[in-house]
């Protein structure tokens, strides 16, 4: 009965999404949807922002990369910032890891096939896209929130260990990452018995900005010795869902990233502020036991926080991304 509801109450969400954020355009910017192949899997889902007035140069690409049960529109406002201030951004839902479909969590690999995702989705922008000669390919960033952070370091270079859950979950057993993995019947053995994958890195990556990361546990000096790109790295003061990753992340971290801690945020203050629409979908979710993500702490205002830090994206990859190609 249960698993019946659950499945009722995930048509609803799906139902919600497509009626809360229909493919409109903001003032200045295009709003596309596309599919992205990947072989062996369904086709990716995407989204794509990019300025209406013709480009005088080629542009900078952001890809987005969202966090676990998530989909492509869960940062929109942060993609039109980018695209109002002259970027291509395309955001992608994540194959078996999104808020209609949770059955690459379930067996364990979504971590595994997201670096692969956000490949074959610059191999669409850069090579079948109706638009593809306006992005400077030697131009490219990402963001990622929370497992998508995870999947930017990757991108970036880094090596993580997931063997490290179990102890991790042994000596934290109510930390959310180990109360949700036990919820969807992993045990701390599984965890430590997890064998070896071989990690996707993808050098067209220049910058990253990576915010509330998972997995903290995966990383160590080692594991990110190898990411050498510009990161802007944000960690909420009372992120329940990973923790102190961000902090840990920071210090290990072979160049000093530019890092925000910001006062008062859970770990949802990075997604999108949420409208009546969203809540009453989440509030849906909520009854299964799904974190309420449109919450935030105290007297946090999550779309005031939004306008300074969809700037200071912005500020970052125009700062860090090389110099426009005429």
């Amino acid at each position: 009965m249960r698993r019946a509801l659950l499945a009722f109450a995930l048509v609803l969400v799906g139902l919600a999404a497509a009626a809360l954020w229909p493919a409109s355009a903001p003032a200045g910017v295009v709003v596309e949807d596309a599919e992205a192949s990947d072989p062996g899997s369904a086709p990716l889902d995407l989204r794509i922002w990019y300025p209406a007035a013709p480009p005088r140069a080629t542009r900078p690409l952001v890809v987005i990369s969202h966090g676990t049960g998530g989909g492509k529109t869960g940062h929109a406002d942060t993609a039109v910032a980018l695209a109002q201030a002259g970027f291509v951004v395309v955001a992608l839902t994540h194959t078996g890891d999104n808020f209609r479909d949770l059955g690459a969590v379930g067996r364990g690999v979504h971590l595994d096939q997201r670096p692969r995702h956000v490949m074959r989705t610059l191999d669409y922008m850069l090579g079948r896209w109706s638009q593809r000669t306006t992005i400077d390919p030697e131009r490219i960033g990402m963001f990622g929130f929370s497992a998508g952070g995870f999947t930017a370091l990757v991108l970036g270079g880094a090596e993580p260990d997931l063997s490290r859950g179990g102890a991790f979950c042994t000596a934290r057993p109510q930390a959310w990452t180990c109360r949700y993995l036990r919820g969807r019947g992993y045990s701390i053995a599984d965890l430590a018995r997890r064998p070896p994958t071989r990690w996707l890195h993808d050098a067209r990556v220049k910058a990253a900005v990576v915010a509330a990361p998972a997995i903290g546990y995966g990383f160590d000096r080692a594991n990110l010795a190898a990411v050498r790109i510009p990161i802007q790295l944000w960690a909420a003061e009372h992120d329940e869902v990973v923790d102190d990753s961000g902090v840990t992340i920071r210090r290990d971290l072979p160049l000093a990233p530019e890092f925000h801690a910001v006062a008062g945020a859970g770990h949802f203050a990075f997604l999108e502020p949420c409208n009546g629409q969203m809540r009453v979908m989440i509030t849906v979710l909520h009854w299964f036991g799904t974190e309420a993500i449109c919450s935030d702490p105290g007297q946090f205002d999550r779309a005031r926080f939004h306008a300074a830090f969809n700037a200071d994206v912005v500020r970052f990859f125009q700062r860090t991304l090389p110099p426009i190609r005429p």
